[in-house]
């Protein structure tokens, strides 16, 4: 860890408890003002829940941490309570706050409209191109066939940074079907950033402070979004939460590989879904059943166990991310890709049914396209 852990412990045990108690507060407010709005998610054959539940819950998240972390910065402009490196510019914070509201404000639009995919897509590349437009690119990425980085530059790094947002945007979207899932999936994200920015190979402890921010947002938002869920974070969270992950993997030293172990369940996830649906003619953005969460459900597990169990794999893979190095992180990325999809092939062997139901469904729902 860096030497001067003693220093930032104490601003970060305080960011991450005022952010987490801002989201135990506000959260109710935005369910009220959810329910008056009927911005609500009501039951049906796809949906897990049982009963009408809010949406929007991802404002709370985004609220609290943009106040902590704009506090923060007011704050430190004054008295210089954490060091923010010269790698760090001020259009890049910009960029990851800004980017983070706009993110924000896109995904309420579609909680309350129920936007087609198309537009929340055009959305998603849109907030990637405001992070592009304030600095923030992937230069480069550790190469899993040889020494040294892979160099990006010009157009590929801008291609391939925005690819990474919005990738992560639809891999927070594809795994939000269960009570308290993809919330806590980003809260273990965040904070192994955080942890693996606080060690010597990256030394970034201003980084660690707004990853723990962020966590802290998403502890006190799962207070009211553990099973049974009373809000659901919605597409706001969805943005929100994906974008602000996706930028701090990439602000100052890259953490891409890392992003990508701990994140692996709903990136691989997202990635055989896709594969399955267009293998099968459908398009990527079909709703159906057929995610992990959903598999793991049909197999006998209850709705928290299934999510526990996710969480506990979230947790292996973060451990894995400090005793990897970057190319290591890779191959073992690459190696769940194959067994996830290997696992998934089985899960769904005979899903006939499955494929019918959904595009019953479909024809049934075409707005939800």
């Amino acid at each position: 860890m860096i030497p001067t852990l003693g220093e930032v412990l104490p601003i970060l045990i305080v960011t991450f408890v005022a952010a987490m108690l801002l989201a135990v507060g506000t959260t109710p407010v935005v369910r009220r003002i959810a329910v008056r709005l009927d911005a609500v998610d009501q039951p049906n054959q796809r949906r897990v829940n049982a009963n009408p539940v809010p949406r929007a819950g991802g404002i709370a998240v985004a609220f609290s941490f943009l106040v902590v972390a704009v506090a923060l910065l007011l704050l430190n402009d004054r008295l210089d309570v954490i060091h923010i490196p010269f790698t760090i510019s001020s259009p890049e914070l910009v960029g990851l706050l800004a980017g983070g509201a706009v993110a924000t404000a896109i995904g309420s639009l579609d909680d309350y409209y129920q936007l087609r995919a198309r537009w929340q897509l055009l959305g998603q590349l849109f907030v990637a191109g405001l992070a592009v437009a304030s600095g923030l690119t992937v230069t480069f990425l550790n190469n899993p066939f040889g020494p040294g980085n892979i160099v990006l530059e010009g157009p590929f790094a801008i291609g391939f940074t925005v690819l990474w947002i919005v990738g992560m945007i639809n891999s927070i979207n594809f795994i939000d079907g269960l009570d308290g899932l993809s919330s806590g999936i980003a809260l273990i994200a965040a904070a192994t950033l955080g942890l693996i920015s606080l060690t010597a190979t990256f030394a970034q402890p201003f980084i660690a402070v707004l990853c723990f921010a962020l966590a802290g947002s998403l502890l006190g938002f799962l207070r009211w979004n553990f099973h049974p869920a009373t809000i659901f974070i919605g597409t706001s969270g969805v943005m929100f939460v994906g974008y602000t992950l996706a930028v701090l993997a990439v602000l100052g030293t890259a953490k891409v590989a890392v992003a990508l172990l701990v994140l692996g369940v709903p990136i691989i996830d997202t990635f055989w879904i896709i594969v399955r649906r267009l293998v099968g003619g459908s398009s990527p953005f079909t709703p159906d059943r057929g995610h992990i969460h959903h598999r793991l459900l049909d197999l006998g597990l209850s709705h928290a166990r299934t999510v526990l169990l996710i969480y506990g794999i979230c947790v292996v893979l973060a451990a894995l991310s400090f005793v990897l190095s970057g190319t290591g992180q890779l191959y073992a990325f690459l190696g769940l890709v194959l067994v996830s999809g290997l696992a998934l092939f089985l899960f769904t062997r005979g899903e006939s049914g499955d494929a019918l139901e959904a595009e019953t469904y479909e024809q049934a729902h075409p707005d939800d396209r």
